[in-house]
């Protein structure tokens, strides 16, 4: 007497709609978590546009706030030390640097800042702005 496998046949399709539902459900997942790590975690006013570039994906990202501090990636840092990070960061083929300065910093800061980096051989900058909704 033949089994019941052989009497059936082989599988012919496979059912892919678990996989889906899955897969669904952890892009939503990836999709909420992702405003939470992209937030920056010190409270800077960033000035207003009606226009705003996408960011670029893993940049240094140097912060001005008031009165007279620097951070790097959220660290403290004095203008040598930055300097260093700076130059540091550039020997990294694609280097970009996002500069989050609060809305009572001086421009001349900001421009200080630009500088120091293109001095230190990085050549891709990003001003770091709220859009105006």
């Amino acid at each position: 007497m033949a089994s019941t496998a052989s009497r059936r046949g082989p599988i012919v399709g496979i059912n892919v709609t678990p996989m889906v539902d899955i897969v669904l459900v952890l892009l939503v997942i990836m999709m909420v978590t992702a405003t939470y790590i992209v937030a920056q975690s010190f409270n800077v006013e960033l000035p207003k546009t009606a226009t705003s570039d996408a960011p670029s994906p893993s940049p240094a990202v140097v912060t001005l706030e008031v009165p007279d501090r620097l951070r790097w990636n959220d660290a403290p840092v004095s203008e040598a030390e930055l300097v260093g990070h700076l130059r540091e960061a550039a020997r990294a083929a694609d280097a970009t640097v996002v500069i989050s300065a609060d809305r009572a910093v001086q421009h001349g800061a900001v421009m200080h800042v630009v500088d120091l980096a293109k001095l230190a051989g990085i050549t891709k900058f990003a001003l770091n702005v709220e859009r105006v909704e």
